[in-house]
Formats: C-alpha cells, sequence, structure tokens
C-alpha cells in the first residue's frame, strides 16, 4: 500500500474516532465504557498506519538511494585510477529488482569483518588496533560506525530535535559561558553624569563532560554463524537499540550525576522551576487551558522550532480536548515521517517521558530545543570476546560510547504540571 493511501485512511479514522466524542457531545452525555473503549482502539490502530507509514517512507526513500547510485563512478575511476574489480549485486523490493555494483576492496573489508565479529581470528588479528590478548578494540568499517549513528538518530528523536554539537576531539568537558543575569536598566541622568553603577550582571558557565555509557552482549556462535542477517548487522542493531533507550532516558529524566541532565529533572543548571505551569489543569488531568498556559509562559522569539513532549498516555488525553471554538487541539500528521500537531507544533512521543496523572506531577514539555545541547566524546567502539564465553559456546561484544546532555537555556522551555 502507498504512504499516500495509508495516510488517508488514518486521517479517516481519526474523523471517525472523534465523531464517537462529538455524539456524545451533540447529546449532551458523557461517553459510555464502549464508546471510550471504541475510540482508544481507534487511535491506537491510527497510531499503527502512522508507524506503517513512515516505515514504508523510509523503505522507499532507501530504494531510491540504491537505485540513483547505480552508474556512480567510485572516487579512483574519477581520478583517472583504474578501479578495482567490482561485481553486481541485486536485491528483489516491492518496487522491483534493484542492482548496484560492489568493489572487491569493499567486499573483501565487509567480509573480512564479519568474520571478525564471528570470531576467526585470522581476521581478527587483521583489523585489530592494539594486541590487546582478549581480542582488542575493533575499529567497525567506516560504513559500520555511520550506520550505528543513524540507528541513534532515528530512534532517539532528542537527537533529531536537538542541539548537537561537534564531537570533543582532545578535552575532557565542553565549556560555554552564560549571561546569567542582565545589567539592570540605565537611569535618565544628565549630560556629565555616568549614571548608577550596576550590580546585577551575572555571568555563569555550562558545562558538559561526556559520561561513559557500556553494553555487552553474548551470542551465540552458531547463531553468528547461520543468521541471514549477518554477524555485523546483528551486532549494530542490538547495540543501537540499547544506546538509543538509554540515552532517551536519561535526556528525559537524567540527573545530572555521571550522567545526562534531563528536561523533567528541575535544576538551577537545567530548567528551574519557575518554568513549571500548573494553571488550568486539575490535579489528575491535562486540559486545554493548562497547555494554553505553557504555550503563553514561551517567550515569543523561543516559539519558532518549537516542539511538544509527551508519553503517550498523555496525548491519549490530548487528544479528546478541544478549544473555545469546538475545534481539537490535536491534529494528525498527513506527511509520512512528520509528527502529529498541538498548537501547530510538533508532538514527539516517549516512553519515557513521565505518565504518573497525581498532583504536582510533570506530563510534558515545550521548548525549543535546540536549547538542549549534546556532546559526544567517544564514538561506539566494539571489544570482542571470542574466548571468554567460549564454554557456552558465544560470542561476546563490549560496545562503549561517551556523551553528555543538559538544558543550556531555562527560558527557552515550559514545563507541563498538574496542580
Amino acid at each position: 500500500m502507498k504512504v499516500s493511501e495509508i495516510l488517508e485512511k488514518r486521517v479517516k479514522l481519526v474523523a471517525d474516532a472523534r465523531a464517537l466524542l462529538d455524539k456524545a457531545e451533540n447529546e449532551k452525555r458523557a461517553p459510555t465504557a464502549e464508546e471510550r473503549e471504541q475510540f482508544d482502539k481507534m487511535m491506537a490502530d491510527a497510531d499503527a498506519m502512522k508507524a506503517e507509514a513512515d516505515s514504508v517512507a523510509k523503505l522507499e526513500a532507501a530504494e531510491k538511494e540504491l537505485a540513483d547510485s547505480r552508474g556512480r563512478k567510485t572516487p579512483l575511476e574519477v581520478a583517472g585510477s583504474p578501479a578495482p574489480a567490482a561485481e553486481k549485486r541485486s536485491v528483489e523490493t516491492r518496487g522491483g529488482k534493484i542492482e548496484w555494483t560492489e568493489t572487491a576492496e569493499s567486499k573483501a573489508y565487509a567480509d573480512a569483518f564479519n568474520r571478525a565479529m564471528s570470531g576467526s581470528r585470522e581476521e581478527i588479528r587483521a583489523l585489530q588496533k592494539d594486541s590487546d590478548t582478549a581480542g582488542g578494540y575493533l575499529s567497525a568499517p567506516q560504513q559500520f560506525q555511520a550506520e550505528l549513528i543513524k540507528a541513534l538518530d532515528n530512534s532517539v528523536f532528542m537527537r533529531q530535535i536537538c542541539r548537537v554539537l561537534p564531537p570533543l576531539a582532545t578535552a575532557e568537558s565542553l565549556g560555554a559561558p552564560s549571561l546569567d543575569a542582565d545589567p539592570a536598566d540605565p537611569t535618565w541622568t544628565t549630560e556629565l553624569a555616568v549614571g548608577d553603577e550596576d550590580t546585577t550582571m551575572a555571568f555563569g558557565k555550562r558545562e558538559l563532560k561526556p559520561h561513559p555509557l557500556a553494553q555487552y552482549i553474548k551470542v551465540s556462535k552458531t547463531l553468528l554463524r547461520r543468521s541471514a542477517l549477518g554477524a555485523e548487522a546483528l551486532v549494530r542493531d542490538r547495540l543501537a537499540y540499547k544506546c538509543a533507550v538509554v540515552e532517551e532516558n536519561a535526556f528525559m529524566n537524567g540527573t545530572g550525576n555521571l550522567q545526562p541532565l534531563g528536561i523533567f529533572v528541575a535544576s538551577a543548571n537545567g530548567i528551574n522551576t519557575d518554568r513549571d505551569v500548573s494553571t488550568g489543569n486539575t490535579d489528575s488531568e491535562i486540559r486545554t487551558d493548562g497547555l494554553l498556559e505553557a504555550e503563553g509562559l514561551l517567550p515569543a522569539q523561543y516559539r519558532p522550532g518549537c516542539s511538544w513532549v509527551f508519553h503517550r498516555e498523555a496525548v491519549t488525553m490530548i487528544r479528546k480536548l478541544k478549544d473555545g471554538n469546538g475545534q481539537y487541539l490535536w491534529q494528525p500528521s498527513v506527511v509520512a515521517g512528520q509528527p502529529d500537531r498541538l498548537f501547530t507544533y510538533p508532538v514527539y512521543i516517549s516512553e519515557y517521558a513521565p505518565h504518573t496523572f497525581t498532583t504536582t506531577c510533570y506530563v510534558g514539555m515545550l521548548g525549543n530545543f535546540q536549547q538542549y545541547w549534546i556532546v559526544d566524546a567517544l564514538t561506539m567502539q566494539i571489544q570482542v570476546l571470542v574466548e571468554l564465553y567460549a564454554a557456552t559456546n558465544q560470542n561476546g561484544y563490549i560496545s562503549r560510547l561517551e556523551c553528555d546532555g543538559m538544558p543550556v537555556l531555562s527560558s527557552a522551555f515550559a514545563r507541563v504540571k498538574l496542580a
């Protein structure tokens, strides 16, 4: 099914779900338990359609990229040098057969890396970076590292909407001066006077110090040998997933102690409590007035590029809200890969956003996430443990990276709180 067809069905499903609520409202009654259950199911199906449309769009983009790559010259060919021997490769997709050219050089290196990941001592010796007796840290092929970064971006939306700074090369931390307080207003005075001396202007510093994040996976040697995905893809996908969910949780709820500082943690070093908004909400529900108050707290200069962050349970609640004109606040996306919207701002849904609906709890965020900085110091490294788990017929893979993140400008955020 085409992306446009999936999205059209999604829009109709959302309209049908809203018709259930409108029917009860027009009859001046609360929706029945059956109607609420039907509404929730229809919205869950709408979410599934959104995910399907996004997946199909990504697949079509990948297929187009492969198709467009046919006939491209290698750097050696462009320079006039003879290119390495190449072979034609192809794959069957829903759009037909796609072909591309693979050079002998790139194929040999990828094959060597796969054999190393499967435990071949010959390939480990060929690819190892040092002489560590346990197998050493492998420098993965460049393509492997690039794909891993892309996987993180896809599964951790904070890396997409926040400001990701260039990786640190040699320094232990990244510091940036901050203007914590402006000077007081100048005073009207005479021609020869200098006005009052200012004592309010204050400077500070924001420091990001990447913290280590590590994970290990044990994989059956038999699975590595027989897997149709290949050892490289198997290890890459699992380690990328584990890194992604831990990072997302830290960017949301991290304490700032040996980990990133999260947006839902009140801190003078990040987002202070003066950015909390509970007016208009109840002690158990998000209300339209509460969302309007949150938008109103955000200065106008920060609103372009702002986004909402909620848990899916909060979104379920918001989908039923209307404005003063009887129009639903939440607007479903009609473009694959684009999030739904609330007050024209994109809505991002995270399983790690708070979703305890009781008094004084945080339940959402509106902010300009370019004012949340992320910095990396160590790109992904993989250590292959060939002998340690030999008795259980397994290979061990240890991943390591270092990153940090924090809000650097509190006034660019408004945190939604219950009364």
